[in-house]
């Protein structure tokens, strides 16, 4: 989704998705990977089971993870890194008592020089998110499905 590149695909800004399964958020995520390059961040904002961790794992699919079981909400880690072609960064912001601090911290700036980030609760810190970025918001709209907007923010 580097703005660098030239679009391959159909068009993802602006557009919304719904999916009704589990398996359908994964491939969502995997084809949205299609569009993300290094420097790419990708801001997750839902509640609590809207599927942020879901799309993370399609995502990472879509970038060459081939355990999916390594992919699990860094909530308590904070940070986790997945092998994929371009490294992947999953932050998790739900916890830190001051995100848009620590995140500058944790090596916002040394992890997309690296590859790709994609950051939960990215809402928590909204002024200090890197732009531009895909902002992508997720809400439950039933048991098992999922409303997810997709957004390019200069």
């Amino acid at each position: 989704m580097n703005s660098d590149r030239s679009p391959a695909g159909p068009k993802l800004s602006g557009e919304v998705f719904r999916t009704r399964s589990y398996q359908a958020t994964l491939k969502l995520g995997h084809k949205l990977a299609g569009r993300l390059g290094q420097g790419d961040c990708v801001a997750l904002i839902g509640d609590l089971g809207a599927g942020k961790t879901a799309l993370t794992r399609g995502l990472a699919e879509g970038l060459g993870l081939t355990d999916l079981r390594a992919v699990s909400s860094p909530t308590f880690v904070l940070v986790q890194e997945y092998p994929c072609r371009i490294p992947v960064f999953h932050i998790d912001l739900y916890r830190l008592a001051d995100p848009a601090k620590e995140l500058a911290a944790l090596g916002l700036r040394e992890m997309l020089d690296a590859g790709i980030v994609i950051i939960e609760w990215a809402d928590r810190a909204e002024g200090a998110l890197p732009t531009p970025r895909w902002e992508i918001r997720l809400e439950h709209t039933g048991l098992r499905s999922r409303k997810m907007e997709v957004r390019r923010l200069p």
